[in-house]
């Protein structure tokens, strides 16, 4: 089986990319650019970490970084085995989360051609991917329609979803945009349908 192994951004201030496939035997983490996970601070080492694929296992190691790298809220020392869903911290402002693709299975697909896979974080309309792919709320919406294709979730659902950070609740209108860039999106490769559903009175569901 391919290893699809990713690690997915949680937390931390000046990163762009959402998420990083682990394709190589060893993916470097640190303050230089020229890492293959660059992370802007000066509280960062250059150098401060490596994921290492040996074999199918996923070892983190600290580089002998200024300030450590923790696994699950503990320092590793030298290095530790990952697990799926080990929360990676590089103190002290960035988080991380690990996803084995041995332990994660591509989410339920729509009707129409549709199929979201839950480990690279990608879409698939009638056989196309979406490029440039989805914005992280969008993915979100998508993969939580796609878990139930035809099933009504309201607007709550969607909110606590799609903007967990949201502090001081989430518009109507929020929701209805957001709604409306993804069906957008889908149409990109589609237009036959509008893949999502508005039920008046009880939220949105995925055309099936």
């Amino acid at each position: 089986m391919t290893q699809r192994a990713v690690l997915i951004f949680k937390e931390g201030p000046g990163v762009d990319v959402e998420r990083w496939l682990l394709e190589t035997n060893c993916t470097t983490l640190g303050r230089w650019n020229g890492n293959d996970v660059s992370l802007p601070d000066r509280e960062v080492s250059r150098r401060h970490a490596q994921i290492r694929n040996e074999g199918g296992r996923f070892v983190n190691v600290d580089l002998g970084s200024k300030n450590g790298t923790h696994v699950n809220g503990r320092p590793i020392g030298g290095a530790v085995e990952l697990s799926d869903g080990d929360e990676i911290t590089i103190p002290p402002r960035y988080k991380l989360l690990f996803v084995d693709s041995e332990a994660t299975e591509p989410a339920a697909g729509g009707g129409r051609g549709l199929r979201v896979d839950a480990v690279s974080k990608q879409d698939f309309v009638a056989g196309q991917t979406l490029d440039p792919p989805l914005a992280r709320s969008q993915f979100a919406l998508l993969e939580l329609l796609a878990s139930h294709p035809g099933k009504v979730f309201d607007r709550d659902t969607i909110a606590a979803t799609c903007y967990p950070e949201a502090s001081g609740g989430v518009s109507d209108q929020a929701i209805d945009g957001l709604v409306r860039r993804l069906r957008a999106r889908l149409e990109e490769l589609d237009n036959s349908s509008e893949h999502i559903d508005a039920i008046r009175g009880h939220g949105f569901r995925l055309t099936v």
